[in-house]
Protein backbone atom coordinates (compact mmCIF):
# COMPACT_ATOMS: atom_id res chain seq x y z
CA UNK A 1 0.00 0.00 0.00
CA UNK A 2 1.54 3.08 -1.30
CA UNK A 3 2.50 5.67 1.65
CA UNK A 4 0.82 8.97 1.35
CA UNK A 5 0.93 10.40 5.04
CA UNK A 6 2.78 11.54 8.04
CA UNK A 7 1.11 12.00 11.90
CA UNK A 8 2.20 14.41 14.54
CA UNK A 9 1.84 13.72 17.58
CA UNK A 10 1.29 17.81 19.27
CA UNK A 11 1.12 16.90 23.17
CA UNK A 12 0.27 19.81 24.36
CA UNK A 13 -0.25 21.60 28.06
CA UNK A 14 -4.16 21.49 28.25
CA UNK A 15 -4.76 18.91 25.40
CA UNK A 16 -3.17 15.53 23.28
CA UNK A 17 -3.41 16.11 19.76
CA UNK A 18 -2.96 14.21 16.61
CA UNK A 19 -2.94 15.02 13.17
CA UNK A 20 -2.60 13.53 9.79
CA UNK A 21 -1.01 15.09 6.92
CA UNK A 22 -0.20 14.75 2.85
CA UNK A 23 3.13 14.58 2.09
CA UNK A 24 2.58 18.38 0.83
CA UNK A 25 1.70 19.70 4.39
CA UNK A 26 -1.80 19.65 4.08
CA UNK A 27 -4.23 19.10 7.01
CA UNK A 28 -6.34 15.41 6.07
CA UNK A 29 -8.07 15.12 9.66
CA UNK A 30 -7.00 16.08 13.38
CA UNK A 31 -8.62 14.95 16.90
CA UNK A 32 -7.54 16.51 20.38
CA UNK A 33 -8.88 15.65 23.95
CA UNK A 34 -8.09 17.85 26.81
CA UNK A 35 -7.04 16.25 30.63
CA UNK A 36 -6.97 17.92 33.98
CA UNK A 37 -4.88 20.75 35.45
CA UNK A 38 -3.92 20.30 38.90
CA UNK A 39 -3.33 22.96 41.25
CA UNK A 40 -2.15 21.71 44.36
CA UNK A 41 -0.71 24.53 46.27
CA UNK A 42 -0.61 28.27 45.00
CA UNK A 43 1.69 28.88 41.64
CA UNK A 44 2.29 25.14 41.38
CA UNK A 45 0.79 23.13 38.30
CA UNK A 46 0.78 19.32 37.86
CA UNK A 47 -0.35 16.75 35.18
CA UNK A 48 -1.35 13.04 35.87
CA UNK A 49 1.37 11.44 33.13
CA UNK A 50 -1.45 8.52 32.40
CA UNK A 51 -3.34 11.53 31.30
CA UNK A 52 -1.16 12.48 28.97
CA UNK A 53 -0.42 9.32 27.79
CA UNK A 54 -3.65 8.19 27.16
CA UNK A 55 -5.22 10.90 25.72
CA UNK A 56 -2.35 10.69 22.70
CA UNK A 57 -3.50 7.65 22.37
CA UNK A 58 -7.01 8.03 21.64
CA UNK A 59 -6.10 11.29 20.01
CA UNK A 60 -3.51 8.83 17.58
CA UNK A 61 -6.80 6.43 16.90
CA UNK A 62 -9.19 8.98 16.90
CA UNK A 63 -6.74 11.17 14.03
CA UNK A 64 -6.92 8.01 12.31
CA UNK A 65 -10.59 6.77 12.08
CA UNK A 66 -11.55 10.58 10.83
CA UNK A 67 -8.85 10.64 7.81
CA UNK A 68 -10.58 7.30 6.63
CA UNK A 69 -6.66 5.53 6.00
CA UNK A 70 -5.32 2.49 6.55
CA UNK A 71 -2.54 2.96 9.28
CA UNK A 72 -0.32 1.54 6.57
CA UNK A 73 -0.09 4.44 4.27
CA UNK A 74 1.63 6.69 6.99
CA UNK A 75 4.96 6.87 6.82
CA UNK A 76 6.07 8.03 9.98
CA UNK A 77 5.26 10.00 13.38
CA UNK A 78 7.01 12.99 14.49
CA UNK A 79 6.44 14.22 18.33
CA UNK A 80 6.08 17.36 19.40
CA UNK A 81 5.48 18.29 22.81
CA UNK A 82 4.69 20.89 26.17
CA UNK A 83 8.68 21.14 26.89
CA UNK A 84 10.04 21.45 30.43
CA UNK A 85 7.55 19.76 32.23
CA UNK A 86 9.36 17.34 34.03
CA UNK A 87 8.47 13.79 35.14
CA UNK A 88 10.14 10.78 36.93
CA UNK A 89 9.81 6.84 36.16
CA UNK A 90 11.48 3.59 37.23
CA UNK A 91 13.60 2.38 34.59
CA UNK A 92 12.50 -1.48 35.42
CA UNK A 93 8.81 -1.15 35.40
CA UNK A 94 7.68 2.25 34.02
CA UNK A 95 5.94 3.53 37.33
CA UNK A 96 5.12 7.18 37.48
CA UNK A 97 6.94 8.31 40.38
CA UNK A 98 5.01 11.90 40.61
CA UNK A 99 2.56 13.79 38.91
CA UNK A 100 4.34 15.84 36.31
CA UNK A 101 5.86 19.12 37.08
CA UNK A 102 4.65 21.60 34.20
CA UNK A 103 6.61 23.88 32.90
CA UNK A 104 4.47 26.94 33.87
CA UNK A 105 4.92 25.41 38.16
CA UNK A 106 6.52 28.06 39.95
CA UNK A 107 7.21 25.62 42.96
CA UNK A 108 11.42 25.67 42.58
CA UNK A 109 11.74 29.26 42.76
CA UNK A 110 13.42 29.25 46.21
CA UNK A 111 15.87 27.22 44.37
CA UNK A 112 16.45 29.17 41.72
CA UNK A 113 16.57 32.16 44.25
CA UNK A 114 19.75 30.45 45.99
CA UNK A 115 21.22 29.96 42.57
CA UNK A 116 20.91 33.96 41.81
CA UNK A 117 22.11 34.54 45.31
CA UNK A 118 25.16 32.28 44.73
CA UNK A 119 26.42 33.75 42.34
CA UNK A 120 25.32 30.82 39.31
CA UNK A 121 23.63 33.01 37.08
CA UNK A 122 26.18 33.89 34.41
CA UNK A 123 27.90 30.30 34.36
CA UNK A 124 24.30 29.07 33.77
CA UNK A 125 23.60 31.18 30.67
CA UNK A 126 26.94 31.05 28.68
CA UNK A 127 26.52 27.27 29.05
CA UNK A 128 23.03 26.85 28.36
CA UNK A 129 21.77 30.13 26.71
CA UNK A 130 18.96 30.26 29.69
CA UNK A 131 18.75 33.00 32.51
CA UNK A 132 18.15 31.22 35.87
CA UNK A 133 13.83 30.25 36.38
CA UNK A 134 11.58 28.00 38.10
CA UNK A 135 10.28 27.71 34.30
CA UNK A 136 13.33 24.70 33.41
CA UNK A 137 13.44 21.45 33.83
CA UNK A 138 16.89 21.17 36.31
CA UNK A 139 15.40 23.13 39.32
CA UNK A 140 12.07 20.65 38.97
CA UNK A 141 14.48 17.39 38.68
CA UNK A 142 16.19 18.45 41.81
CA UNK A 143 12.50 18.88 43.84
CA UNK A 144 11.83 15.64 42.77
CA UNK A 145 14.84 14.13 43.56
CA UNK A 146 15.41 16.21 47.63
CA UNK A 147 11.36 15.51 47.90
CA UNK A 148 11.23 11.76 47.37
CA UNK A 149 14.36 10.90 48.39
CA UNK A 150 15.38 9.43 45.10
CA UNK A 151 18.73 10.27 44.45
CA UNK A 152 20.73 6.83 45.81
CA UNK A 153 18.30 5.19 43.87
CA UNK A 154 19.04 7.80 40.64
CA UNK A 155 22.74 7.29 41.02
CA UNK A 156 22.13 3.39 40.83
CA UNK A 157 20.43 3.57 37.25
CA UNK A 158 17.01 2.27 38.64
CA UNK A 159 14.76 6.32 37.52
CA UNK A 160 14.68 7.61 34.43
CA UNK A 161 13.89 11.49 33.65
CA UNK A 162 12.27 12.96 31.03
CA UNK A 163 10.17 15.75 29.51
CA UNK A 164 7.43 14.81 27.66
CA UNK A 165 8.66 13.77 24.05
CA UNK A 166 10.97 11.51 26.60
CA UNK A 167 8.03 10.14 28.30
CA UNK A 168 5.78 9.47 25.12
CA UNK A 169 9.00 8.02 23.25
CA UNK A 170 9.38 5.49 26.18
CA UNK A 171 5.85 4.05 26.28
CA UNK A 172 4.86 4.13 22.76
CA UNK A 173 7.77 2.92 21.06
CA UNK A 174 8.92 -0.68 20.83
CA UNK A 175 11.85 -1.00 23.69
CA UNK A 176 11.28 1.81 25.65
CA UNK A 177 13.66 3.99 23.90
CA UNK A 178 15.21 6.66 26.38
CA UNK A 179 16.24 9.26 23.93
CA UNK A 180 15.14 13.14 24.04
CA UNK A 181 16.15 15.59 21.15
CA UNK A 182 18.57 18.74 21.07
CA UNK A 183 15.56 21.47 21.59
CA UNK A 184 14.38 19.59 24.48
CA UNK A 185 17.15 19.18 26.10
CA UNK A 186 18.29 22.93 26.07
CA UNK A 187 15.38 23.77 28.29
CA UNK A 188 16.69 21.66 31.03
CA UNK A 189 18.89 24.24 32.17
CA UNK A 190 21.67 21.31 32.17
CA UNK A 191 22.48 21.04 28.73
CA UNK A 192 25.70 22.95 27.24
CA UNK A 193 24.65 24.68 23.36
CA UNK A 194 28.28 25.07 22.81
CA UNK A 195 29.56 21.03 23.45
CA UNK A 196 25.94 20.09 22.88
CA UNK A 197 26.41 17.67 25.84
CA UNK A 198 24.87 17.41 29.46
CA UNK A 199 26.66 19.70 31.37
CA UNK A 200 29.19 18.39 34.14
CA UNK A 201 29.05 20.99 36.60
CA UNK A 202 25.56 22.06 35.93
CA UNK A 203 24.53 18.31 36.90
CA UNK A 204 26.62 18.86 40.17
CA UNK A 205 25.42 22.34 40.94
CA UNK A 206 22.13 20.64 41.22
CA UNK A 207 23.30 17.53 42.69
CA UNK A 208 21.72 15.51 39.26
CA UNK A 209 23.10 12.01 38.36
CA UNK A 210 23.87 11.85 35.54
CA UNK A 211 22.49 8.24 35.00
CA UNK A 212 18.86 9.46 35.35
CA UNK A 213 19.21 11.64 31.84
CA UNK A 214 17.99 10.37 28.31
CA UNK A 215 20.32 10.11 25.35
CA UNK A 216 20.12 13.26 23.37
CA UNK A 217 19.31 12.64 19.56
CA UNK A 218 19.01 15.26 16.13
CA UNK A 219 15.63 16.69 16.02
CA UNK A 220 15.34 14.65 13.01
CA UNK A 221 16.08 10.80 13.30
CA UNK A 222 14.91 7.28 13.27
CA UNK A 223 13.45 6.36 17.38
CA UNK A 224 11.52 3.09 16.88
CA UNK A 225 9.01 1.86 15.78
CA UNK A 226 5.41 2.46 17.28
CA UNK A 227 3.99 -0.55 19.32
CA UNK A 228 1.78 -2.50 17.23
CA UNK A 229 -1.37 -2.50 19.52
CA UNK A 230 -1.99 0.95 19.14
CA UNK A 231 -2.99 1.45 15.86
CA UNK A 232 -1.84 -2.24 14.81
CA UNK A 233 0.96 -1.39 12.63
CA UNK A 234 4.95 -0.51 13.55
CA UNK A 235 4.72 2.80 11.67
CA UNK A 236 8.28 4.61 12.15
CA UNK A 237 8.73 7.01 14.95
CA UNK A 238 11.66 9.34 13.24
CA UNK A 239 11.84 12.61 14.97
CA UNK A 240 11.27 14.96 18.06
CA UNK A 241 11.16 18.70 18.80
CA UNK A 242 9.61 20.97 21.04
CA UNK A 243 6.41 22.62 20.52
CA UNK A 244 7.89 26.08 19.56
CA UNK A 245 11.69 24.50 17.81
CA UNK A 246 8.76 22.27 15.67
CA UNK A 247 6.62 25.41 15.30
CA UNK A 248 9.82 27.65 13.26
CA UNK A 249 10.29 24.93 11.47
CA UNK A 250 6.51 24.41 10.35
CA UNK A 251 6.74 28.33 9.65
CA UNK A 252 9.50 27.77 7.29
CA UNK A 253 11.49 30.13 9.47
CA UNK A 254 14.97 28.65 7.75
CA UNK A 255 16.87 31.85 7.09
CA UNK A 256 18.80 33.55 9.85
CA UNK A 257 16.29 36.92 10.92
CA UNK A 258 12.91 35.25 10.04
CA UNK A 259 10.62 34.92 13.54
CA UNK A 260 7.84 33.41 14.27
CA UNK A 261 5.29 33.38 17.22
CA UNK A 262 2.94 30.89 18.56
CA UNK A 263 -0.07 32.14 20.60
CA UNK A 264 -1.25 29.02 22.75
CA UNK A 265 -0.99 28.14 26.33
CA UNK A 266 1.98 30.64 26.12
CA UNK A 267 3.48 33.20 23.77
CA UNK A 268 6.27 31.87 22.32
CA UNK A 269 8.43 34.54 19.95
CA UNK A 270 11.35 32.44 18.13
CA UNK A 271 14.22 34.26 15.69
CA UNK A 272 16.27 32.17 13.68
CA UNK A 273 19.81 33.11 14.43
CA UNK A 274 21.71 30.90 12.72
CA UNK A 275 24.33 28.16 12.80
CA UNK A 276 26.73 30.43 15.48
CA UNK A 277 26.19 30.13 19.23
CA UNK A 278 25.79 33.78 20.81
CA UNK A 279 23.96 35.54 23.86
CA UNK A 280 21.12 38.14 23.42
CA UNK A 281 22.05 41.44 25.58
CA UNK A 282 18.22 42.19 26.13
CA UNK A 283 17.26 39.48 28.18
CA UNK A 284 15.55 37.04 25.44
CA UNK A 285 16.84 33.22 26.04
CA UNK A 286 19.18 31.65 23.40
CA UNK A 287 17.74 27.89 22.47
CA UNK A 288 18.29 25.40 19.86
CA UNK A 289 15.85 25.92 16.74
CA UNK A 290 16.94 22.42 15.86
CA UNK A 291 19.77 20.15 14.89
CA UNK A 292 19.96 18.18 11.66
CA UNK A 293 22.66 15.68 11.09
CA UNK A 294 24.71 16.81 13.91
CA UNK A 295 24.81 20.54 12.86
CA UNK A 296 22.64 22.90 15.81
CA UNK A 297 20.93 26.31 14.54
CA UNK A 298 20.13 28.45 17.02
CA UNK A 299 17.77 31.14 17.84
CA UNK A 300 16.94 33.49 20.36
CA UNK A 301 13.24 32.70 22.38
CA UNK A 302 10.90 35.21 24.54
CA UNK A 303 8.06 33.52 26.43
CA UNK A 304 5.03 34.91 27.97
CA UNK A 305 3.64 32.55 30.39
CA UNK A 306 0.17 33.29 30.53
CA UNK A 307 -1.25 33.77 26.36
CA UNK A 308 -4.05 32.00 25.72
CA UNK A 309 -4.43 30.49 29.04
CA UNK A 310 -5.77 34.08 30.38
CA UNK A 311 -8.28 33.35 27.96
CA UNK A 312 -9.04 30.25 29.51
CA UNK A 313 -8.96 32.03 33.34
CA UNK A 314 -11.79 34.36 32.18
CA UNK A 315 -13.25 31.03 30.61
CA UNK A 316 -13.07 28.56 33.75
CA UNK A 317 -12.12 30.39 36.79
CA UNK A 318 -14.08 33.82 35.70
CA UNK A 319 -16.62 32.46 34.49
CA UNK A 320 -16.91 35.35 32.18
CA UNK A 321 -17.09 34.26 28.80
CA UNK A 322 -18.20 30.24 27.86
CA UNK A 323 -15.62 29.82 25.01
CA UNK A 324 -12.67 31.62 23.47
CA UNK A 325 -14.34 32.42 20.06
CA UNK A 326 -16.95 34.91 22.15
CA UNK A 327 -13.68 37.12 23.15
CA UNK A 328 -13.68 38.44 19.52
CA UNK A 329 -17.10 39.96 19.38
CA UNK A 330 -16.57 40.97 22.56
CA UNK A 331 -13.68 42.89 22.36
CA UNK A 332 -15.00 44.62 19.28
CA UNK A 333 -18.09 45.89 20.89
CA UNK A 334 -16.46 48.38 22.74
CA UNK A 335 -13.79 51.20 21.16
CA UNK A 336 -11.07 50.00 23.86
CA UNK A 337 -10.86 49.07 27.28
CA UNK A 338 -11.64 52.13 29.03
CA UNK A 339 -8.74 52.72 30.60
CA UNK A 340 -8.22 48.89 32.07
CA UNK A 341 -4.95 46.80 31.86
CA UNK A 342 -4.38 43.78 32.67
CA UNK A 343 -0.67 41.96 33.22
CA UNK A 344 -1.70 38.36 33.18
CA UNK A 345 1.74 37.87 35.28
CA UNK A 346 -0.10 34.75 37.30
CA UNK A 347 2.75 32.49 37.26
CA UNK A 348 5.64 35.32 37.27
CA UNK A 349 7.18 37.34 34.26
CA UNK A 350 9.10 35.99 31.36
CA UNK A 351 11.43 37.72 28.84
CA UNK A 352 12.81 40.30 29.37
CA UNK A 353 11.42 40.74 32.92
CA UNK A 354 12.25 36.87 34.30
CA UNK A 355 10.41 38.17 37.60
CA UNK A 356 9.57 34.89 39.63
CA UNK A 357 7.48 36.51 41.79
CA UNK A 358 5.20 39.14 40.19
CA UNK A 359 1.80 37.84 40.10
CA UNK A 360 -1.05 39.14 38.07
CA UNK A 361 -2.29 42.74 38.41
CA UNK A 362 -5.51 44.18 36.69
CA UNK A 363 -5.39 48.34 36.42
CA UNK A 364 -7.45 51.44 35.90
CA UNK A 365 -11.24 50.12 36.67
CA UNK A 366 -13.58 52.39 37.43
CA UNK A 367 -17.12 51.88 37.99
CA UNK A 368 -18.28 51.78 34.18
CA UNK A 369 -15.71 48.88 33.61
CA UNK A 370 -17.73 45.72 32.57
CA UNK A 371 -17.15 42.75 30.80
CA UNK A 372 -16.58 43.33 27.50
CA UNK A 373 -13.78 46.08 28.72
CA UNK A 374 -12.00 43.41 30.65
CA UNK A 375 -12.29 40.54 27.72
CA UNK A 376 -10.52 43.18 25.78
CA UNK A 377 -7.21 43.55 28.34
CA UNK A 378 -7.04 40.49 27.97
CA UNK A 379 -6.54 40.01 24.07
CA UNK A 380 -4.43 43.00 24.37
CA UNK A 381 -2.23 42.09 27.27
CA UNK A 382 -1.03 39.18 24.63
CA UNK A 383 -0.26 41.78 22.03
CA UNK A 384 1.17 44.07 24.49
CA UNK A 385 3.55 41.09 25.94
CA UNK A 386 4.69 39.82 22.48
CA UNK A 387 5.25 43.40 22.03
CA UNK A 388 7.74 43.50 24.85
CA UNK A 389 9.72 40.22 22.85
CA UNK A 390 9.70 41.51 19.51
CA UNK A 391 11.85 44.74 21.08
CA UNK A 392 13.88 42.99 22.43
CA UNK A 393 14.78 40.86 19.36
CA UNK A 394 14.63 43.66 16.67
CA UNK A 395 17.22 45.02 19.22
CA UNK A 396 19.27 41.84 19.40
CA UNK A 397 19.25 41.99 15.94
CA UNK A 398 19.69 45.25 15.09
CA UNK A 399 17.88 44.68 11.42
CA UNK A 400 14.49 44.72 12.25
CA UNK A 401 12.21 42.07 11.01
CA UNK A 402 9.87 43.32 8.19
CA UNK A 403 7.04 40.33 8.97
CA UNK A 404 6.17 38.14 11.92
CA UNK A 405 4.87 34.55 11.06
CA UNK A 406 1.94 33.77 13.41
CA UNK A 407 0.19 30.24 14.62
CA UNK A 408 -1.37 28.82 17.19
CA UNK A 409 -4.89 28.67 18.13
CA UNK A 410 -5.22 32.61 19.03
CA UNK A 411 -3.73 33.18 16.17
CA UNK A 412 -7.31 32.90 15.06
CA UNK A 413 -8.40 35.70 16.39
CA UNK A 414 -8.55 38.41 13.49
CA UNK A 415 -9.09 41.45 16.66
CA UNK A 416 -5.77 40.07 18.46
CA UNK A 417 -4.31 39.92 15.08
CA UNK A 418 -5.17 43.37 13.69
CA UNK A 419 -4.07 44.78 17.41
CA UNK A 420 -0.93 42.94 17.28
CA UNK A 421 -0.06 44.44 13.77
CA UNK A 422 -1.00 47.84 15.18
CA UNK A 423 0.66 47.71 18.33
CA UNK A 424 4.17 46.03 16.57
CA UNK A 425 3.77 48.37 13.54
CA UNK A 426 4.62 45.32 11.79
CA UNK A 427 3.04 43.25 9.25
CA UNK A 428 1.54 39.97 10.43
CA UNK A 429 1.46 36.56 8.05
CA UNK A 430 -0.95 33.76 8.92
CA UNK A 431 -0.51 30.68 6.83
CA UNK A 432 -3.05 28.07 5.21
CA UNK A 433 -1.88 25.37 8.01
CA UNK A 434 -2.50 26.93 11.23
CA UNK A 435 -0.76 23.37 13.00
CA UNK A 436 2.25 24.66 12.12
CA UNK A 437 3.48 22.55 15.38
CA UNK A 438 2.02 19.82 14.43
CA UNK A 439 3.55 20.10 10.78
CA UNK A 440 6.62 21.38 11.82
CA UNK A 441 7.10 17.86 13.25
CA UNK A 442 5.68 15.98 10.70
CA UNK A 443 7.82 17.51 8.34
CA UNK A 444 11.18 16.64 10.18
CA UNK A 445 10.35 13.15 10.20
CA UNK A 446 9.96 13.27 6.34
CA UNK A 447 13.55 14.77 6.30
CA UNK A 448 14.73 11.65 8.76
CA UNK A 449 12.79 9.58 6.54
CA UNK A 450 14.32 10.90 3.17
CA UNK A 451 11.01 11.93 1.89
CA UNK A 452 12.37 15.64 1.53
CA UNK A 453 15.86 15.85 0.90
CA UNK A 454 16.49 19.52 1.53
CA UNK A 455 14.73 22.33 3.78
CA UNK A 456 13.15 24.39 1.23
CA UNK A 457 11.61 20.61 0.54
CA UNK A 458 9.95 20.85 3.43
CA UNK A 459 8.53 24.54 3.02
CA UNK A 460 6.69 23.76 -0.73
CA UNK A 461 3.02 23.82 1.38
CA UNK A 462 3.81 26.99 3.43
CA UNK A 463 1.83 29.75 2.19
CA UNK A 464 0.27 32.40 3.66
CA UNK A 465 -3.46 33.21 3.03
CA UNK A 466 -4.44 36.27 6.02
CA UNK A 467 -2.22 39.15 6.71
CA UNK A 468 -2.47 41.94 8.93
CA UNK A 469 -1.40 45.58 8.01
CA UNK A 470 -0.68 48.40 10.99
CA UNK A 471 -3.25 50.82 11.45
CA UNK A 472 -2.72 52.82 14.59
CA UNK A 473 -1.67 56.15 14.25
CA UNK A 474 1.83 56.31 16.21
CA UNK A 475 0.52 59.01 19.36
CA UNK A 476 -2.27 56.16 20.03
CA UNK A 477 0.36 53.39 19.93
CA UNK A 478 2.55 55.38 22.37
CA UNK A 479 -0.90 55.54 24.66
CA UNK A 480 -1.00 52.49 24.85
CA UNK A 481 2.48 51.46 25.26
CA UNK A 482 3.02 53.75 28.08
CA UNK A 483 -0.11 52.29 29.79
CA UNK A 484 0.89 49.13 29.24
CA UNK A 485 4.52 50.15 31.12
CA UNK A 486 2.96 51.65 33.87
CA UNK A 487 1.14 48.79 34.73
CA UNK A 488 3.68 45.83 34.44
CA UNK A 489 5.22 48.86 36.79
CA UNK A 490 2.48 47.77 39.29
CA UNK A 491 3.18 43.95 38.89
CA UNK A 492 7.01 43.99 39.31
CA UNK A 493 6.11 46.51 42.46
CA UNK A 494 4.22 43.70 44.03
CA UNK A 495 6.94 41.28 43.80
CA UNK A 496 9.65 43.59 45.15
CA UNK A 497 7.36 44.42 48.14
CA UNK A 498 7.05 41.25 49.13
CA UNK A 499 8.95 40.33 52.31
CA UNK A 500 11.72 38.04 51.93
CA UNK A 501 9.88 34.82 53.63
CA UNK A 502 8.59 34.42 49.80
Amino acid sequence: MNQRYLMALDQGTTSSRAIVFTFEGAVVASAAFEFPQHYPQPGWVEHDPSDILNTQIEAMRAAVRKAQIDPKEIAGIGITNQRETTVLWERATGTVLHNAIVWQCRRTSPIVSQLIKDGCSDEIREKTGLIPDAYFSGTKIKWLLDTLSLRERARNGEICFGTIDTFLCWNLVEEHPHVTDATNASRTMLYNLKQQDWDEDLLRLLDIPRQILPQVIDSAAWIGNLNRDILGEPIPVAAIAGDQHAALFGQACFKEGMVKNTYGTGCFMLMNIGNAFRLSSHRLLTTMAWRLEGKPTFAYEGSVFMGGATVQWLRDEMKIISSAQETDELARSVPDTNGVVLVPAFTGLGAPYWDMYARGTLTGMTRGTNRAHLVRAVLESIAFQSKDLFDAMCADCLTPPEVLRVDGGASANAFLMQFQADILNTTIQRPAVAETTGLGAALLCGYALGIYTSLEGTARGWHCTETYQPQMNGAERLRHLEEWKRAVETALFWSSSRPESH
